[in-house]
């Protein structure tokens, strides 16, 4: 079934979509009148059915509401950042996960070293990655890519979190495994890019209050980490 997001709430039990989201209905799926699609708003996903298309707009009545595929954690990935397209399918994989937002962040050993400017010209493609594994994978939300922030910005932002997490395989780490999720509702989950964190990084996150995590003896790639860890944290919390 189609699914689409919009930010405008229902008037009378009738969404309005417009633009992309009118061209996708009326051209390219040529769909009529009395077909089903579903809606997503506010994190919640509502079956609809098709009661009016018009030459700028498709109108969608509400039948039912339907489960909204959304984990019961709130989850940012701190992703640092990686070379090439490496952070397309960090991002496209991680929204199929159930995270919540994705932050690309500047640390010490990160390779790719783009200007700002030049990064927030991607954004675009980026989201547009996020909307698309959204709808794959039948999520309530668009999980927002942000742009670039500093290590120190990264770090600062913890205290709004109930738990922290830093992908740490060195000294004082414990598995993932073995972490105390109990009421954990958000969670910063904090990935190092090719060659991870410099030991005064990892110290700076400890200390604002990361716990240092593992994923057991083998080394995974920058791509793969932040997928592994994410699928344990579904999975011990429920949501896989």
């Amino acid at each position: 079934m189609p699914r689409f997001f919009t930010a405008s709430p229902p008037e009378n039990n009738i969404f309005s979509l417009s633009g992309d989201d009118y061209f996708h209905i009326s051209r390219s799926l040529r769909m009529r009148t009395g077909e089903e699609i579903s809606v997503c708003y506010g994190g919640k996903n509502y079956l609809c059915r098709l009661s009016d298309i018009t030459s700028d707009c498709a109108y969608a009545r509400i039948v039912s509401e339907l489960c909204s595929g959304e984990p019961s954690i709130d989850v940012t990935l701190f992703q640092a950042l990686p070379k090439s397209d490496k952070l397309e399918q960090i991002i496209q994989k991680s929204v199929e996960l159930g995270v919540k937002n994705i932050v690309p962040v500047m640390t010490k050993r990160c390779v790719a070293r783009p200007e700002r400017s030049q990064f927030e010209s991607r954004l675009k493609r980026y989201q547009k990655i996020s909307e698309a594994a959204a709808k794959q994978s039948g999520r309530g939300i668009i999980p927002e890519v942000s742009g670039i922030i500093s290590f120190e910005e990264c770090i600062s932002r913890l205290k709004d979190f109930d738990l922290s997490l830093i992908l740490y395989e060195k000294e004082g780490g414990k598995r993932l495994s073995r972490t105390d999720f109990s009421g954990a509702s958000s969670i910063a989950l904090i990935v190092g890019s090719e060659g991870g964190f410099e030991r005064d990084e990892a110290e700076a996150a400890n200390n604002a209050g990361a716990e240092r995590i593992w994923l057991g003896e083998r080394i995974l790639r920058c791509e793969t980490a932040p997928l592994a860890a994410l699928a344990v944290i579904m999975s011990i919390t429920g949501n896989l």
